[in-house]
């Protein structure tokens, strides 16, 4: 840990970004505070002092944590303090561990823990980016090795231009968000969402986003540069050439066979077969080099793979490159639920399932910039059964967060407006079985369930995952990989998209030099693959349904002028309420004079929005209305055309002849067409029966009726 006070200060972008080590949390391994503008995170790395025998897995936690004093804010709820991880949170977390996990040398197995805390938050600058910075530069202050610094940017495109880290406002007018964190030779990561645009406007924000990081990754060298930090060393594996030699020629045919086997289950046990026959061989000449004898047997099956798609130009499962698994699917395989589909490729599947609910189903968020709420959104469950294993089911993993997240986002471009489909939108995933993105299957099934509930989705979404086999004078891209090409490739893009353009990608990259060339390879390779799934989800349907479920709730939208809510609402909401009691609706008015209507039955629907519609209509010069007589006077009388409003029908109005008395031609509680002549300056109607004595209050019953549906 760096003991003296060290601070870098510079201006990126127009706006102020520092660093600073040396202060706060000292006893760390690394710490770092970073602030851009108002929003300020500090980032924390500590290592364990005893490394983790046999682990193959980089021991590393990351926890990335907001406090509500960040924002001024005082937390939500009972207890008044932060709780369990919220789902940014949650997604911050992976966002910050997913670059850095690759730059750490998987031979550390000491355990490490990053942790980010957000101390100031200044509501236009996210601090999730920030975050991947500053943890990189504490890893960079500590002893931990990294194979850094790196940084992370937020690219979106306003009218046509990239902007750099865009505030929040500038975002709600960007036609794209993506995060892109990189080292200053590469892109490692990418992560984000786009409103359908072209892969060749991706490409050029991936690399204006590398280009950008680069002015974030240059304080970081200025902060440690003339520090004398001393890396720990990394235990190296060093082969035994003799052990090597005895497992390769032992097991490389059997094993070569084993991982050509086209189906998963079958294909593992085979390859977990041969294992066991060449520990059992191997073990009594080298005693006590199980661990040795595992690790070569790992990279002679890596080897194996990348040797059988780049020499024998076939996959492992028999396809080519391009070739996409057979996909199938159905949609309402179930009989209650408002939408559903089974989506089907190759030994992936998903059932996906839509529900719809009102505005009072939307989901209430506490962030730091105050409390918003979603009406769409996308859960995603993988349970231990799709691989075959056994697991204890819990709450949602990270995984299944970030899984979830991604699939939403893909769909979001698409869904109808609020205004156009008042509902609640939930759509949930659950993976049957997995071999390679369940994530973009998600997807695919999303759309097709979407459609299925009815929603008025634009287009279809169709998802893939695209793999790379690189060396050092060529490279392969893969569509529709599988989960061992996942494993043992080079790179994991996923991109979902319509037939228009791009609306969500992943990346994680393995290997250094992801060029333009093999960007613009691989997203052209991805979109002639989602062109064929969604052929194929077109044949399995093509449109949404006319109509939603009969199980659905039933929503009509009326608008009123915002200060007629007053009187839908009535005083101490008797109004409303005696409407809600009448037709056993449920009833949202919003602050611009929206009202949502909703019931079990589109009769009740339409019974509260008459009533409404009642209360707040307004009176018009040369219109029939169907009044009741409320009083009698000696000059007229006094007609209620509707709630709360009512007009004088002057004794020269009452009949085409002279009238002698009022009572000779109505009486109270009357009902009698009348017709509007005039509005007086102050307000008062003036009304005439004589004018609307041609017309027939059945005929007139039946229009209003209709006028109303």
């Amino acid at each position: 840990m760096v003991s003296e006070l060290r601070r870098v200060k510079v201006r990126v972008f127009g706006r102020e970004f520092e660093l600073e080590t040396g202060r706060l949390a000292k006893q760390a391994n690394g710490a770092v505070l970073a602030r851009y503008e108002g929003t300020a995170v500090l980032a924390t790395v500590v290592a364990g002092k005893e490394r983790i025998e046999g682990e193959d897995f980089l021991p590393l936690t990351v926890n990335y944590q907001e406090r509500a004093y960040a924002a001024g804010r005082i937390p939500g709820g009972y207890f008044k303090r932060e709780g369990r991880p919220s789902e940014k949170e949650v997604l911050t977390s992976r966002l910050i561990d997913r670059p850095i996990r690759p730059l750490i040398p998987k031979d550390f197995t000491y355990p490490m823990q990053i942790i980010v805390t957000v101390l100031s938050a200044d509501q236009d600058n996210d601090p999730d980016v920030l975050s991947v910075t500053a943890a990189s530069a504490a890893l960079c202050v500590s002893d931990i090795p990294f194979d850094g610094p790196l940084a992370a940017v937020r690219v979106g495109r306003i009218n046509g231009e990239f902007v750099c880290n865009p505030v929040r406002s500038e975002l709600e007018r960007s036609d794209m968000d993506i995060v892109v964190a990189g080292t200053k030779e590469a892109i490692v990561m990418v992560e984000g969402g786009a409103n359908e645009v072209p892969e060749a406007d991706i490409v050029e924000a991936l690399l204006f986003g590398h280009r950008c990081l680069q002015e974030f990754i240059r304080p970081q060298e200025e902060l440690i540069s003339g520090l004398d930090i001393i890396k720990r060393e990394v235990p190296s594996f060093v082969e035994d050439p003799v052990l090597t030699a005895r497992v390769i020629e032992f097991a490389r045919e059997q094993l070569k066979e084993a991982i050509c086997i086209p189906y998963k289950v079958r294909r593992r046990e085979k390859i977990q077969e041969v294992y066991q026959k060449t520990v059992e061989a191997l073990l009594p000449q080298f005693p006590g080099m199980e661990v040795a004898i595992s690790k070569v047997f790992e990279k002679l099956k890596r080897e194996l793979v990348r040797e059988i798609i780049i020499n024998d130009k076939r996959r492992i499962d028999g396809r080519g490159y391009k070739d996409i698994r057979p996909i199938s699917g159905e949609v309402g395989f179930l009989p209650r639920t408002h939408g559903s589909a089974l989506f089907t490729r190759g030994e992936t599947q998903v059932a996906v399932m839509t529900t719809l609910g009102t505005a009072y189903d939307e989901q209430r968020i506490d962030a730091l910039e105050g409390e918003v709420t979603k009406r769409f959104m996308l859960h995603y469950n993988f349970p231990p059964f799709s691989v075959g294993e056994i697991g204890t089911r819990l709450a949602p993993g990270r995984r299944e967060i970030g899984h979830g997240a991604l699939a939403e986002r893909a769909l979001v471009p698409v869904l109808p407006s609020k205004e156009n489909f008042p509902y609640t939108i939930r759509v949930v995933s659950d993976v049957l079985e997995s071999n390679g993105s369940s994530s973009m299957a998600t997807v695919c099934g999303g759309s097709l369930s979407l459609m299925d509930a009815g929603v008025p989705i634009r287009a279809h979404v169709g998802g893939i995952a695209m793999g790379l086999i690189k060396d050092e004078n060529r490279f392969i891209i893969l569509s529709d990989i599988l989960g061992d090409e996942d494993q043992l490739g080079d790179m994991d893009f996923k991109v979902a998209g319509t037939t228009e353009g791009v609306t969500a990608l992943q990346m994680d990259i393995k290997v250094k030099g992801i060029t333009r060339e093999i960007l613009t390879e691989a997203l052209q390779q991805a979109r002639e693959g989602r062109l064929f799934i969604i052929d194929k989800m077109n044949e399995i349907i093509k449109e949404p349904r006319p109509e939603i479920s009969a199980f659905a709730p039933r929503i009509i939208s009326i608008q009123v002028k915002p200060e007629k809510i007053k009187d839908v609402i009535g005083p101490g909401g008797r109004t409303i309420k005696k409407i809600i009691e009448e037709t056993g609706t449920t009833i949202d008015i919003e602050e611009s004079g929206r009202v949502n209507i909703a019931a079990s039955s589109k009769e009740a629907c339409e019974k509260a929005a008459a009533m409404i519609k009642e209360i707040v209509q307004e009176v018009e010069v040369g219109k029939i209305y169907l009044g009741t007589v409320k009083k009698i006077l000696d000059f007229g009388a006094i007609v209620e055309l509707f709630h709360g409003v009512d007009g004088l029908v002057h004794i020269s109005e009452l009949a085409p002849t002279r009238v002698r008395s009022v009572s000779d031609i109505v009486r109270e509680g009357d009902e009698i067409l009348v017709k509007c002549i005039g509005i007086e300056k102050d307000g008062r109607i003036r009304l005439s029966r004589k004018e609307a004595l041609g017309e027939n209050i059945e005929d007139y019953r039946k229009s209003q009726d209709r006028a109303n549906v």
